[in-house]
């Protein structure tokens, strides 16, 4: 009985001894990435600042090249109208396109005005149900050709009084 007692004490000992090398194991797997990471985030942060400061000396190069000839003051503001312009351009680039509130009951024609309806769409528009879009199939903007088959209504001629 005293033999048992002292091999689980023993098998306690080996489990915590296991736990705690494979927790500093980890630690140091941990620690090794996270200086790796830092590194890492350290050299995108030098080449993007880098990469601003060649913006600004392009930037003045063509206010310059601008300046030769045009009054300084108006090469200047011609300047930051285009960087204005540019950094505009990559804002919108960057983002998802704004989604338009869906108001229940409207649909978005491909003009991009709405139109008021009960849940139609226009033709190869989008129709919006629920507050959900949902694309639809474009329809034909001229009628069919003659000798075509008449479309027919839903209970034209399916039911007792069709024949």
């Amino acid at each position: 009985m005293q033999r048992l007692e002292h091999l689980e004490h023993l098998d306690k000992h080996l489990v915590d001894e296991l736990a705690q090398v494979a927790r500093e194991t980890v630690r140091d797997e941990l620690r090794e990435q996270t200086r790796k990471q830092r590194r890492k985030a350290a050299l995108y942060a030098a080449s993007g600042a880098v990469a601003l400061y060649a913006g600004a000396a392009v930037a003045l190069a063509a206010g310059l090249a601008l300046a030769l000839v045009l009054p300084d003051w108006a090469a200047a503001l011609i300047t930051a109208v285009v960087l204005g312009a540019l950094a505009l351009a990559l804002r919108n680039a960057a983002r998802p396109a704004p989604d338009r509130a869906a108001v229940p009951g409207q649909r978005h024609m491909p003009s991009g005005g709405t139109a008021a309806s009960g849940g139609g769409a226009a033709p190869g528009g989008t129709a919006v149900s629920g507050g959900r879009a949902v694309p639809v199939p474009p329809m034909p903007s001229v009628p069919p050709a003659t000798g075509a088959v008449p479309p027919r209504r839903p209970n034209e001629g399916n039911g007792p009084e069709a024949r």
